[in-house]
């Protein structure tokens, strides 16, 4: 874990992080993984990497994307980036289509793009609400629709995992990104039935409170209750969330579809963040 003034692992850490599996458990197979440039996206690729993996990733920022893509290539993986939104269609048909082209295939999508703000529901703008509304979910289906379309015209089986969030017991604070997400679970439970025909299966990774670089954009007194929020008392790490998108698409999980592993140290059974902070009525 980096120092107390920096949230999340460095680029080294993710080199060196320990891990379950072995390195050529994805040898041979194109993963797809957005929102890579930072944080749990940017994890996830770095250990598809160290697995074997030939890697597409994207984000919409350019400059960060390009920079996560060297580092994934020290790895030693093949890697192609594309900067990006998959709030638009026509760019996320594209992107699919680039990944056939470049590696003649997609094996695994990784859906971790997204974003949200804290604030308190009740001064929620409609712009607001509708950028994370818009990311969040219907840019991940975008994502999903997409690739399962050049599965099926290919008669090729793929994976599907979708980082969504820990929504058992509400996300006071982010509301919006709740109700995204929440989504997302349920759309994916829906189309793991109607896609199993086509031997694409689709489960979904619910971090808790796994600490990145993401964190600094909370207030303190917010970040403050994030060890509260689960029976162990501490936040997770973006390697927890890697291992588990590792074990989904991978064939640990063959027999598995339609899935939420949670991964919250117990939060769902104990607390819930405030990362806006907690209003005194709450506190204890």
């Amino acid at each position: 874990m980096t120092d107390d003034s920096k949230f999340g692992f460095t680029e080294n850490d993710l080199r060196t992080q320990p891990t379950v599996f072995r390195s050529d458990l994805f040898a041979g197979k194109t993963v797809l993984v957005s929102g890579a440039g930072s944080g749990l996206g940017k994890a996830a690729a770095a250990l598809f990497a160290r697995l074997g993996a030939n890697l597409m990733v994207c984000g919409r920022d350019g400059a960060k994307i390009a920079r996560a893509a060297d580092f994934l290539r020290s790895l030693g993986a093949t890697v192609e980036h594309r900067a990006m939104t998959i709030r638009d269609p026509d760019q996320v048909a594209a992107l699919i289509g680039d990944a056939w082209d470049r590696f003649g295939g997609l094996d695994v999508l990784v859906n971790n793009a997204g974003g949200q703000f804290p604030q308190a529901a009740i001064d929620f703008t409609v712009k607001g609400w509708n950028a994370v509304i818009d990311t969040n979910l219907n840019g991940t289906w975008y994502m999903m629709q997409a690739a399962a379309r050049r599965w099926r015209d290919a008669g090729s089986p793929g994976a599907i995992v979708n980082i969504v969030a820990d929504f058992w017991r509400g996300m006071p604070g982010i509301a919006h990104t709740a109700a995204a997400r929440a989504g997302v679970a349920y759309l994916s439970k829906s189309v793991a039935v109607e896609w199993a025909p086509l031997n694409i299966r689709i489960n979904c990774v619910a971090p808790g409170c796994c600490e990145t670089e993401g964190f600094g954009v909370y207030p303190a007194e917010g970040v403050a209750t994030y060890a509260q929020s689960n029976p162990m008392r501490r936040a997770g790490d973006a390697q927890d969330v890697a291992e588990a998108c590792a074990y989904l698409a991978a064939p640990s999980a063959k027999f598995i579809t339609g899935e939420v592993l949670t991964v919250d140290g117990g939060q769902q059974m104990w607390g819930d963040p405030w990362p806006t902070g907690r209003p005194d009525w709450f506190k204890l």
